[in-house]
C-alpha cells in the first residue's frame, strides 16, 4: 500500500510511536492525517504539525471509535488506512506472587484498549471498505503478542489475543479486498517503555519512535502481515515454536532474575 494521497486515521497519535507514525505518513504524502486521542491537546498539537485533524477518542469506548470514522470520513473522505496504534503499559508488577493479579481492573482495562478498539474499528469500518472494494488495518500490538512478557500477565494476553483477532480480520476479509499489518516491536524509546520495570524488552535494541514508523511505512508497502522492527524477534518466535518447553524454563529463569533484582 502507498499512503500517499490516502486519508489515514492514526489511534493514539499524540505521542509516542503514533506521532511518528503521524509524521511518517505526512512526509509520504497522505492526503490527511486524523489524530485520535484521549489527550486531545497533544492530538491537536500533532495535527497542526503534519496539517492534519484531531478527535478525542477513547479507545476503549466503542461510540468514540465510531465517531472518529463516521466524522473522519464526512469531513475528508474515505479512511483508506486505520492505524488502531493506542496503548497502555499498565500492569507490570515483577514480584507479582499471582498471575492472576489481585482484581479485574488491570484485566478490563487491558481488553479494552488492546483488543476491542481493533474489534470497534473493524466493526465499524468493514462495511464501509467491503461497500468500496478494500481498505487497511495495521494494529500496532507488540513483540509481547508474539512471544511473552515477562512481570505483566494482563499486558501479555491481551496482546496475544490481540494478535489472534488481527489473524482473523486478516482471513475474513482477504476476499474483500481488505489487508491486514500487526506491528509488533519490542522496546521503544516512549513514556510508556520508561514507566514499566525494565525486562527482556529493554536493551534489546531499544529503537526510536521514528524508526518504528519507518520500518511500519516499509511493511504497509510491501503489505507484510508481520512487521518486526526487532528482526530477532523472528529468531526468539522460531525458538519458542521449536521447543515450547525449553523456552518456558528460559523465560522463568527472566522472571527469576527480575524478581532478584527488583527485590534488592
Amino acid at each position: 500500500m502507498q499512503v500517499s494521497d490516502k486519508i489515514v486515521v492514526v489511534t493514539g497519535g499524540a505521542n509516542g510511536i503514533g506521532r511518528a507514525l503521524c509524521e511518517a505518513f505526512h512526509r509520504a504524502g497522505a492526503a490527511k492525517v486524523v489524530v485520535a486521542d484521549l489527550d486531545l491537546a497533544g492530538a491537536q498539537a500533532v495535527a497542526a504539525s503534519v496539517d492534519g485533524a484531531a478527535f478525542r477518542c477513547d479507545v476503549g469506548r466503542e461510540e468514540d471509535i465510531r465517531h472518529v470514522i463516521e466524522q473522519t470520513e464526512a469531513q475528508f473522505g474515505p479512511i483508506a488506512l486505520f492505524c488502531s496504534n493506542a496503548g497502555i503499559g499498565g500492569g507490570f508488577d515483577p514480584m507479582s506472587v499471582n498471575a492472576g493479579g489481585v482484581n479485574d481492573e488491570p484485566w478490563a482495562k487491558s481488553w479494552a484498549i488492546h483488543v476491542m478498539a481493533h474489534v470497534y474499528a473493524a466493526r465499524h469500518l468493514i462495511p464501509r471498505m467491503k461497500a468500496r472494494g478494500g481498505g487497511y488495518f495495521l494494529n500496532t500490538i507488540s513483540a509481547a503478542g508474539l512471544l511473552s512478557q515477562v512481570g505483566s500477565p494482563a499486558y501479555s494476553t491481551t496482546k496475544h489475543a490481540a494478535v489472534g483477532f488481527a489473524e482473523s480480520l486478516a482471513i475474513s476479509h482477504k476476499a474483500d479486498g481488505i489487508k491486514v499489518s500487526i506491528l509488533c516491536p519490542q522496546g521503544v524509546d516512549t513514556d510508556m517503555l520508561r514507566s514499566i520495570p525494565k525486562g527482556p524488552q529493554s536493551g534489546d535494541g531499544d529503537l526510536s519512535p521514528e524508526q518504528v514508523a519507518q520500518d511500519a511505512l516499509a511493511g504497509l508497502e510491501q503489505e507484510t502481515f508481520v512487521i518486526l522492527p526487532h528482526p530477532q524477534v523472528a529468531g526468539y518466535m522460531r525458538k519458542k515454536t521449536e521447543n515450547y518447553d525449553r523456552w518456558i524454563a528460559g523465560m522463568a529463569k527472566i522472571q527469576a532474575k527480575m524478581r532478584e533484582g527488583y527485590g534488592k
